[in-house]
């Protein structure tokens, strides 16, 4: 009877540690950097990382050239190894729904990794920059484009604009006109206004209402 009690008590202890050792046994990945200009984060198949379940990891990185080194960061994690040292460490992580990099401080545009844990929300695609151009109508019978930097220009690219108008004349104005385009000024007003335009491939005219055959000028946007 006791051989049995002490079999069952046996029993029990391994049921009740099995859970616990396979709750400890965490996914392993596997980061390099060097030797020379290599940086990669695999999976325990060899596989590029480009994504994986949001949960703790371990990762063992092999740090093989004393010029880089490797560098993971992301939601919750911040982990990297040494720049002028080589060895071997291994971190437990726990990655998060979000967006990860890995890269090395010295070369962080050349040597990069991105990957993602779960399926974070996609990022806003880039506000494209508006660029400026002004364009000058007077005093005399004259009508330019010109960029910031004051200098005529022939030809630009196509996009959104914000194009400040000079009007100094009160016989000529600024009409411009272009692929979706058209817009003008008073012939006897001056000042200063702005036309927030998008503009398009082809050919971009620009001319006094009063005079357009002499005060006029054209660009070519690409």
């Amino acid at each position: 009877m006791r051989i049995r009690g002490l079999g069952t008590v046996v029993a029990c202890v391994a049921l009740a540690a099995a859970p616990a050792a396979l709750a400890a046994a965490a996914p392993q990945l596997f980061g390099t950097v060097g030797p020379g200009f290599t940086i990669k984060l695999n999976d325990a198949s060899g596989a590029r990382v480009t994504q994986v379940d949001p949960g703790t990891y371990e990762i063992t990185v092999s740090d093989q050239d004393i010029e880089h080194n490797f560098h993971l960061s992301g939601p919750g994690v911040n982990e990297s190894t040494k720049v002028e040292t080589e060895g071997t460490v291994t971190w437990t992580v726990t990655l998060q729904n979000g967006r990860y990099k890995l890269l090395c401080d010295v070369h962080p545009t050349s040597m990069r990794q991105d990957f993602v844990a779960g399926t974070p929300p996609s990022s806003p695609p880039p506000v494209a920059a508006v660029k400026k151009l002004t364009l000058t109508v007077g005093p005399a019978a004259s009508i330019v484009l010109s960029n910031p930097a004051g200098k005529r220009v022939t030809a630009v690219k196509a996009g959104d604009y914000s194009i400040a108008v000079r009007d100094r004349s009160k016989v000529h104005n600024a009409h411009l006109v272009g692929k979706g385009v058209n817009r003008k000024s008073g012939l006897a007003a001056t000042g200063t206004l702005t036309w927030k335009v998008k503009l398009s491939a082809g050919p971009l005219r620009f001319f006094s209402d009063r005079s357009p055959k002499t005060v006029k000028g054209q660009v070519k946007v690409t």
